[in-house]
């Protein structure tokens, strides 16, 4: 059996990786990687294929740096031709990024059957390109692999179980690779502070309107000068944002840091004493490292975290971020209960497709 698995963003990288160890353990079942490019920086890209021990991707199509329309079109076409001349028996799609559409939509057009890792997560917000992204491909999946329970009751109540999908409770690939590489976990070159607020920024609600970014920012400068230090890895489009307004840099009281590898990443999040993010993924790698977590949006797809109380939602006023971060620094959560599976996620995706054929 062959099997093509289409990654691009860096998210989808960890989570490949565990499912791409799993398919080396079990033998019975050829990889083909198709990389789109949508990451095409070396510290977003490449240092993690080679420190995370994935397999070289089999294609690049350096499809980066274009609008999602036109990046999503050059996607499906260079993903629909590597399908033609590797005729796979299934493609693998990860997330919510253009990558996971493009695969998508070329698979189903080709008729091949397409299996979803992390599906059935929803933020009720189509002003995301990410909600857009992850209906779409949910709907026209094949296998619908998911991470939690509120996943499989939102597919449930979506009717996807009544069509030709298959719906896998299978648990967080993430999870797996949290603690697979968790030993590996190194500090960055960078000095920090010894106590500080991870802190990451780069989705394009945030980073594409001026008056938004500045909220943002002037809360973190408040926060990291009056309550406790700011450590934020700067994304390249959130670096591009700043740069365009004129942000000074030289006179900010956060510490920033150059994009770090998937080991340094660990290392911060494990010694940081909470979490600020407009990230989906580290609100998830927050609880895994039982760290409390506030995330600078105004909806999340990961509804677990909020109900627990781990995870508080802020949005982006400068206001509401200051108050809110005190709160959850002051605050006591639990994070006891096993919202993310059992660690063996990779393991569980491959024995389904074992099993069944991959149908």
């Amino acid at each position: 059996m062959k099997i093509a698995t289409i990654v691009g963003a860096r998210p989808q990288f960890v989570k490949a990786a565990a499912v791409s160890r799993a398919l080396a353990r079990n033998g019975s079942i050829k990889e083909v990687i198709v990389h789109t490019g949508q990451h095409y920086d070396k510290n977003m890209s490449e240092v993690f294929f080679s420190e995370m021990d994935i397999p070289a991707p089999d294609y690049n199509l350096a499809v980066h740096g274009m609008t999602h329309g036109a990046m999503t079109g050059r996607m499906l076409e260079g993903i629909e031709q590597v399908l033609l001349q590797e005729h796979p028996d299934m493609v693998l799609v990860y997330g919510d990024t253009d990558s996971t559409l493009s695969g998508a939509l070329a698979a189903v057009k080709l008729h091949i059957p397409l299996a979803h890792v992390e599906a059935g997560l929803r933020s009720f917000n189509m002003q995301m390109p990410e909600e857009v992204n992850r209906i779409v491909t949910d709907r026209i999946s094949s296998i619908l692999f998911c991470p939690t329970e509120n996943a499989v009751r939102q597919l449930q109540k979506e009717g996807m179980e009544n069509g030709c999908s298959k719906i896998v409770l299978c648990g967080d690939v993430m999870y797996d690779a949290a603690l697979y590489y968790a030993g590996k976990a190194r500090a960055p070159q960078e000095n920090i502070p010894s106590n500080y607020i991870l802190t990451t920024l780069h989705r394009a609600a945030t980073t594409d309107n001026i008056q938004i970014l500045l909220s943002v920012f002037a809360a973190l400068e408040y926060i990291s000068r009056h309550i406790m230090p700011i450590v934020l890895p700067l994304h390249p489009r959130t670096k591009s944002a700043l740069e365009a307004a004129n942000y000074h840099f030289a006179d900010s009281a956060v510490t920033f840091m150059e994009p770090v590898g998937y080991f340094e990443m660990l290392y911060l999040i494990n010694h940081a004493q909470m979490i600020m993010t407009d990230s989906g993924g580290l609100q998830k790698e927050a609880y895994f490292f039982k760290k409390k977590c506030v995330t600078m949006r105004e909806q999340t797809e990961w509804v677990e975290l909020t109900d627990c109380g781990c995870n508080v939602l802020c949005g982006t006023k400068q206001e509401d971020i200051i108050r809110k971060t005190q709160f959850m620094l002051d605050k006591k959560a639990d994070f006891g209960l096993p919202l993310y599976g059992t660690g063996h996620a990779g393991e569980d995706i491959v024995r389904y497709i074992v099993q069944h054929g991959g149908f």
